[in-house]
Formats: C-alpha cells, sequence, structure tokens
C-alpha cells in the first residue's frame, strides 16, 4: 500500500511538472540575449536575424532569464519583438506548443 501511494504521489509530482505555462517576453537568440549592441546590428530584430542565420538559436528573453525555443521556425516572423510563448520549461529549454504576439 505505501509504495502504491507513493507511486501515485511521483506520478502527480511529473504530470505537475510538466504542465504547459506561458512565458511572455521578447523574440531574441540565444548568443546576444538582452544586449545586442556587441553585434552593430540595428535593429534588434535584424540582429537577431543574422545571429540564426550565423548558428546561434531563437531564444526567448523574460526578464533577465534566456530560454531557448524548441521551435526554430515560428520566431523569424517575431524577432524582436513582444510575444507570448505558451510551451513546458525543460532546463532552459521551452518545448513551444505556441507562438503569439504579445497585446
Amino acid at each position: 500500500m505505501k509504495t502504491l501511494l507513493t507511486l501515485f504521489a511521483g506520478a502527480a509530482l511529473a504530470l505537475a511538472a510538466a504542465a504547459p505555462k506561458t512565458f511572455t517576453g521578447v523574440i531574441t537568440d540565444s548568443m546576444c540575449g538582452k544586449d545586442h549592441s556587441m553585434m552593430g546590428v540595428k535593429p534588434d530584430s535584424k540582429c537577431v536575424l543574422e545571429c540564426v542565420k550565423a548558428g546561434s538559436k531563437y531564444a526567448l528573453l523574460e526578464g533577465t532569464n534566456v530560454y531557448e525555443l524548441s521551435d526554430q521556425k515560428t520566431p523569424e516572423k517575431f524577432a524582436g519583438q513582444k510575444v507570448k510563448v505558451t510551451g513546458t520549461l525543460n532546463g532552459k529549454i521551452i518545448e513551444v506548443q505556441s507562438i503569439t504576439a504579445a497585446k
């Protein structure tokens, strides 16, 4: 009985940890993150696109946190813009379910 209770408690914690969440921030790239000044490319949206072409990954800047995005196609149209990303956080990577423009 005790083993069964422990199993159910563990499963409940695993499901709670995997619940999707909505993150609001700016689409950036994993190299520049918050500060695009080092690249000398303006505006920031152009810098993001240039960095991704050079091998960087699309990311979400939320406050001071930079999260890499699992979806590397959809963020292109939102480069440098404020968005809402719904997905599951796995370490420093958001497993993206959707990306929409933030109001």
